[in-house]
C-alpha cells in the first residue's frame, strides 16, 4: 500500500507540471495579447501543452497507470482540465479535500472547440464520418462538368485548386462546374486554392527529341488487350494530348478527305512497318488505332491509303519535345545555375572522362546567397541527393551522394530540397499577389506554401485584409524543417485571425526531414494542431497508386486509415480518382468503428522550446515582408 508521503511525491510531481503551464503562459503574455479574443482559450492550451512536453514525464505516466488514473496521453485538446483532474484523484486518494479551480479549457469545451474550428474552415462533415475529403483538380476539371459532379456524388467536401497551374479562366470554369454540382447534390462542397509560392524547382534542359512511343495493351500471352488509340488533325503542331490521347499532326495529308477505315502507314524509328486505321471522324481530326507497338518522329513519312489505292503523301509534323534527362551517378558533380541557360550533360574527353559537369538551371537563383557549402541538396522528391561543395552568384557545385545504383535520371521541373538552408525569401511571390485577389472573391481558403516564419503569415494575413477578405481561411502547408521548427509559433500566428488550418505536406517534408522521422514528425504535428484546436488536412500521395492505375496497394490502405486521425485528407488527381475517393470514403467509415487517437507516451518533446519574442523582435516582425507596389501588383 502506498503512504501518504509517497502519494505526495506523486502529487508534487502533477503539481509542478500545472504550474510550468501557467509560468510558461505567462512568459507569453506578449503574443496572446494580440490573439482574437475568441481564440484565446485555444491559444493558451496550446503554450500549456508546450510546457507538458518540454520534459519527460514517461516515468510519471507509468506511476499514474498503475493507479488506474489517465496517463495524460490524451491531454491535447485540454491540457489543465487533465491535468487538474488528475492531481484532484491523487489528493482523494491520499485522504484529502482540496477542491481545484475549473480549467478556461475542459473535457467537453477542447473537442468542441476543435470541432468549431474544422466546420468553420472546412464545412460540414459527413454523417458517417467526421473526415473531409479534398480532390486536387485536374485541368479537364474546367470543362468536364461529369468529372466534378461525379466527385462531389462519391464524397468530395472540398476541391482544390493549385494555383501553380492554368489560369483564372480554368479556375473560373472548375468553380462554376462545383457550384453546378453543389446544387444538384444540395452540397456546400467548399473551394481551397492553393498559391503557388517561391518554387525552388529545376529548369529546362537542353536537346531532346520530338518522338511519340504508342503502346498497345497486351496480357501475359501477348493477346491484345486494347489498341492504341490517337487524334490525327492536320492542324501545326506540337499539341498537348486530346482528353488523354496522343495528338499527332500530319502535313500533306488533307485529314478531313480522310475516311473511315483508310489507313496510314508508315516505317518507324526502327524501321518496322506500321499502320494506323481510321475509326471515327470528328470536326478537326479523326480518330486512329493500332494493335502495333510503335515509335513515330517528326519527319516521318506517311502515307494514306484507302484499300490498295494511294490516296495522300505526307509526313509526321512538329510532335511534342521529349527531354533526354541527366543521369547522374554517386560521385558525380552537378553545376546548378541560373535559368537563363538549359541544363546538359557532362562532356566527356576521348578517355571517357569528365571535361566539363553536367549543368541544371533552377528556377530560383536567389537561393544562391542563402545557400553554403557543406549543406545538403535534393532533387526530385529525394531520388537524387548530394553536399554543396562550392556556391557563388551565379551557379551551386554539387557532388552527388545518393542516387540509385544504376543513377538516377533529373529532369526539369522537378523539385529542389535545400534542408540545411534557411531560406528568408519573401512567402508571397507577385503571381501570389495577383492570384490572391481571385482567391479573394471566389475561395473559401487558401493554402499558404512555403511558409517558414510568423512573418510569412502576417504578410498574407494583411494581404487579405486589404482585399476585404479577412473571413477567408488560411490553411498553412508545413513542407519544410523550418516550419515544423518553428510550428507553435506559427500557430499563435495564424489564431491572430480565424479560420485557420494546417495541411502536412507530407512529400517536401520527408525530404527535408528524412523518410525516417516522417511518421514522428506528422504525429507531432497533430498534438499539437489539437493542442490549438487547429483542424489538420493530411496530404500527399494518399491513395496515389489507385488513383492513377485504380488499384490500391496494401501500404496506401493503412495509410488512408490512418489518414482518419486527421480532419481531413488529400488526394490527387488521376484518372480513376472517383474510385478512390469512393473507396477512401468507405475505409473512413469502417475506420470510424474502431479506430480513436491513441495514447501517447510522452517523451520530451524538442520543438516545445518555444521561447516567447520579445516586444522587439514582434516589432521587427511587423516590419517584415514584401508588400506589392500597388493594389494593382
Amino acid at each position: 500500500m502506498t503512504n501518504s508521503r509517497s502519494f505526495q511525491r506523486i502529487i508534487d510531481s502533477v503539481t509542478a507540471v500545472i504550474d510550468r503551464c501557467v509560468a510558461l503562459e505567462k512568459s507569453f503574455d506578449l503574443q496572446l495579447n494580440e490573439i482574437l479574443p475568441e481564440q484565446q482559450a485555444s491559444a493558451r492550451n496550446l503554450i500549456h501543452y508546450l510546457a507538458l512536453r518540454q520534459h519527460d514525464v514517461r516515468s510519471l505516466q507509468i506511476v499514474l497507470s498503475s493507479y488506474g488514473l489517465s496517463s495524460l496521453g490524451r491531454t491535447e485538446a485540454h491540457v489543465l482540465a487533465s491535468l487538474m483532474t488528475v492531481r484532484t484523484a491523487l489528493r482523494l486518494m491520499a485522504g484529502e479535500k482540496k477542491p481545484e479551480r475549473a480549467a478556461a479549457v475542459d473535457f467537453s469545451s477542447g473537442p468542441a472547440l476543435l470541432q468549431g474550428h474544422t466546420q468553420r474552415l472546412l464545412g460540414s462533415s459527413h454523417a458517417s464520418h467526421p473526415v473531409r475529403v479534398m480532390v486536387t483538380m485536374p485541368p479537364n476539371a474546367a470543362t468536364d462538368y461529369d468529372l466534378v459532379r461525379d466527385l462531389v456524388g462519391a464524397g468530395m467536401d472540398i476541391m482544390r485548386v493549385n494555383c501553380a497551374h492554368d489560369d483564372e479562366a480554368a479556375w473560373s470554369g472548375m468553380i462554376a462546374n462545383l457550384e453546378r454540382a453543389n446544387r444538384e447534390y444540395s452540397r456546400r462542397c467548399r473551394i481551397l486554392m492553393d498559391l503557388g509560392g517561391p518554387k525552388l524547382r529545376t529548369g529546362a534542359l537542353a536537346g531532346g527529341l520530338r518522338i511519340l512511343k504508342l503502346r498497345p495493351k497486351r496480357d501475359a500471352r501477348d493477346q491484345l488487350l486494347q489498341p492504341a488509340r490517337v487524334w490525327l488533325t492536320d492542324a501545326p503542331g506540337p499539341l498537348e494530348p486530346m482528353a488523354g490521347v496522343p495528338v499527332i499532326p500530319l502535313t500533306g495529308i488533307v485529314i478531313s478527305k480522310l475516311r473511315v477505315r483508310d489507313k496510314v502507314q508508315f516505317a518507324d524509328t526502327r524501321g518496322r512497318q506500321r499502320t494506323l486505321t481510321i475509326t471515327a471522324r470528328e470536326a478537326g481530326g479523326c480518330w486512329a488505332e493500332t494493335a502495333q507497338a510503335a515509335m513515330l518522329e517528326t519527319g516521318m513519312v506517311a502515307t494514306a491509303y484507302r484499300g490498295a489505292q494511294r490516296v495522300a503523301l505526307g509526313e509526321i509534323g512538329l510532335l511534342p519535345l521529349v527531354e533526354q534527362p541527366l543521369l547522374l551517378k554517386r560521385g558525380d558533380v552537378l553545376e546548378v545555375t541560373g535559368p537563363a541557360v538549359p541544363g546538359r550533360p557532362a562532356e566527356l574527353d576521348g578517355q571517357g572522362r569528365v571535361k566539363r559537369p553536367a549543368t541544371i538551371p533552377t528556377t530560383l537563383p536567389e537561393v544562391f546567397k542563402f545557400v553554403k557549402a557543406g549543406e545538403r541538396i535534393f532533387f526530385d522528391d529525394g531520388k537524387i541527393g548530394g553536399l554543396v561543395k562550392a556556391v557563388t552568384k551565379r551557379k551551386m557545385t554539387v557532388e552527388i551522394t545518393y542516387a540509385a545504383h544504376a543513377g538516377g535520371k533529373l529532369r526539369s521541373d522537378k523539385g529542389i530540397n535545400l534542408p540545411d538552408t534557411d531560406l528568408d525569401l519573401p512567402a508571397l511571390t507577385p503571381k501570389d499577389f495577383q492570384d490572391l485577389k481571385f482567391a479573394a472573391r471566389r475561395a473559401d481558403m487558401v493554402g499558404l506554401s512555403f511558409v517558414r516564419h510568423p512573418k510569412d503569415i502576417e504578410l498574407l494575413q494583411r494581404e487579405l485584409q486589404r482585399l476585404d477578405a479577412g473571413d477567408v481561411g488560411i490553411v498553412l502547408k508545413i513542407e519544410n524543417r523550418v516550419a515544423f521548427e518553428n510550428l507553435p509559433h506559427l500557430l499563435l500566428q495564424g489564431l491572430q485571425t480565424m479560420p485557420l488550418g494546417v495541411m502536412v505536406a507530407r512529400g517536401d517534408l520527408a525530404v527535408e526531414v528524412g523518410f525516417d522521422r516522417l511518421a514522428e514528425l506528422q504525429e507531432e504535428i497533430l498534438w499539437l494542431c489539437e493542442a490549438a484546436h487547429v483542424p489538420v488536412i493530411w496530404a500527399t500521395q494518399v491513395l496515389e497508386n489507385m488513383a492513377k492505375t485504380g488499384m490500391p496497394s496494401r501500404a496506401e490502405v493503412t495509410d488512408a486509415a490512418m489518414s482518419g486521425r486527421a480532419e481531413c485528407v488529400m488526394l490527387n488527381k488521376g484518372p480513376y480518382i472517383v474510385d478512390a475517393v469512393k473507396f477512401l470514403e468507405d475505409v473512413l467509415e469502417r475506420m470510424k468503428r474502431h479506430q480513436r487517437k491513441k495514447a501517447s507516451m510522452l517523451r520530451r518533446l524538442s520543438i516545445s522550446d518555444a521561447k516567447p519574442r520579445t516586444r522587439q523582435e514582434g516589432a521587427a516582425t511587423a516590419s517584415t515582408g514584401a508588400e506589392p507596389e500597388s493594389s494593382d501588383s
